[in-house]
């Protein structure tokens, strides 16, 4: 059986044409796909004998919610998608007054294993498909309610990590016959996959890199973030040199901050060195606390921010979103996880 949201536009004309149907026919089931369908019978201006062949030879990804948090501070929404083989995604609904943005992940867990995220925890179990990245976004804009604008691929796993189907999902996502969301209002986060970067340059899309930084120097980025020891962060350094050469596009770098660990005026000093010559915008991040973590949140950030600023450099602090819910990456998988563990016992 075959994955059929996964398929492009173009690919699913030309299998209809190999069984005969006329090419017409491609746009109106890659069109039912895209509006969130869960059955092949709800594609009403399809014949019934086409449904049929398309049910004895292809698969409709459909996940399942199996936890929801809404925030009464400000309405965000996590969700704890179930997939169809029984492994869980979170997705992040937030509302900022430009639109909704929606956060997802590109893979079951993740294996980079930085230190103060819970996403990493258990490892990565495997890549999501191109549909079941879509389906975060089609999925939740249907069970809220809320059109979505917006698109971070922040949430769960490593995007370069998962390169090809992370670009088959972006051309989906883009396509002007499904959500039609365009490149310009999306984001790609990576924690510093240098090839991925290069790559990623070639491509030349139109979207935002955001780069996952966290510390500036070589020591404090290996005792963090393991991906240091193998693109050592002088090498990301020129690889983002290189891609906003190639682009000419601005880079968000993003930089939770730990207490005592990567909030010192040094750092932001050899931050602000590292990235002149080109226009980068620093996210600072509060931590969230995480139970398993050895790592706090830093008390430095107005100070931090403001001596980045003395550089000449654009640094936000990120406003903090469903703090009363488990909105930071990972934690509601983690906390499902546990509770299957203790059933299973």
């Amino acid at each position: 059986m075959t994955d059929l949201k996964s398929m492009t536009l173009e690919e699913i004309t030309a299998a209809l044409r190999a069984m005969g149907e006329p090419s017409f026919r491609g746009k109106q089931v890659f069109t039912w796909l895209h509006r969130g369908i869960t059955d092949f019978d709800e594609m009403m201006n399809i014949p019934k004998s086409l449904r049929e062949k398309l049910r004895a030879e292809y698969y409709i990804t459909v996940p399942t919610v199996a936890r929801k948090q809404v925030s009464k501070l400000d309405g965000t929404i996590k969700y704890l998608w179930e997939l169809q083989d029984g492994n869980c995604i979170e997705t992040v609904l937030m509302s900022y007054h430009h639109g909704n943005t929606v956060c997802i992940s590109s893979q079951v867990g993740c294996r980079m294993g930085c230190k103060f995220c819970a996403s990493t925890l258990a490892g990565k179990v495997r890549d999501l498909t191109p549909s079941e990245m879509l389906d975060q976004v089609l999925f939740t804009q249907l069970d809220s309610g809320r059109e979505i604008s917006n698109i971070v691929l922040m949430g769960i796993g490593e995007p370069m990590d998962n390169r090809k189907n992370v670009l088959r999902f972006l051309e989906l996502i883009n396509h002007p016959d499904g959500m039609n969301i365009g490149m310009r209002h999306i984001s790609l986060s990576t924690c510093g996959v240098v090839p991925g970067i290069d790559a990623l340059a070639e491509d030349n899309l139109q979207l935002t890199l955001s780069v996952s930084l966290h510390a500036p120097d070589s020591a404090t980025r290996s005792r963090i973030m393991p991906v240091n020891n193998a693109y050592d962060v002088e090498e990301l350094f020129a690889a983002c040199h290189r891609y906003f050469k190639k682009t000419g596009r601005r880079i968000s770098f993003e930089y939770a901050m730990i207490d005592g660990v990567n909030d010192h005026d040094w750092q932001a000093d050899l931050l602000a060195e590292k990235i002149h010559g080109m226009p980068g915008h620093v996210n600072l991040i509060p931590l969230n606390d995480v139970v398993e973590s050895e790592f706090k949140p830093s008390k430095r950030v107005a100070a931090f921010q403001k001596r980045l600023e003395s550089h000449g450099l654009t640094a936000t602090v990120r406003r903090s979103l469903g703090g009363d819910i488990d909105a930071s990456c990972g934690q509601l998988r983690r906390k499902e996880m546990k509770t299957r563990e203790g059933v299973a016992q």
